[in-house]
């Protein structure tokens, strides 16, 4: 089963994703902040933390607390067991392209894509073509063949 990592404040907003994950027999993680998933992080780069990791990051930019999402992906490039996950950063907040470019570089992200996330075939297929091209520029992220539903 493939894992895919969210972190959003907005129950309403990851619950819906979890849900969708689960309807695409994909394995989901959540946090509600990005001091508790650099704290899993930082877990993961422990060993703590064994089975399956996540193949995708799903990262809402604005979080409460002090570190926001690029932060959560710069982290997530600096781990070595989750250096090379897919990253794609989503807020609500308008962005200018400048404000876009440098979050999408801090956090080492694959995409960027505004809410509201796109609809269910939508955004899974927009999810699986950044890992798609994520996995062409590094080829040691393992496969996984997604079921179609």
């Amino acid at each position: 089963m493939s894992a895919w990592m969210v972190v959003e404040d907005e129950p309403d907003i990851y619950e819906l994703l979890l849900a969708m994950f689960e309807m695409w027999g994909i394995e989901g993680v959540a946090f509600v902040d990005g001091e508790e998933a650099v704290a899993w992080i930082n877990d993961v780069d422990s060993g703590r933390i064994k089975g399956e990791l996540p193949e995708l990051a799903l990262l809402d930019i604005r979080l409460p607390g002090r570190i926001g999402g690029p932060a959560v992906g710069e982290r997530l490039r600096q781990s070595k067991p989750l250096g090379d996950i897919a990253i794609v950063l989503t807020s609500a907040y308008h962005l200018t392209a400048d404000e876009e470019r440098d979050v999408i570089k801090q956090a080492g992200a694959d995409r960027f894509v505004p809410k509201p996330l796109p609809k269910f075939f939508e955004l899974r297929s927009l999810l699986e073509s950044v890992i798609t091209d994520r996995r062409a520029r590094v080829p040691q992220i393992p496969q996984v063949n997604l079921p179609l539903k």
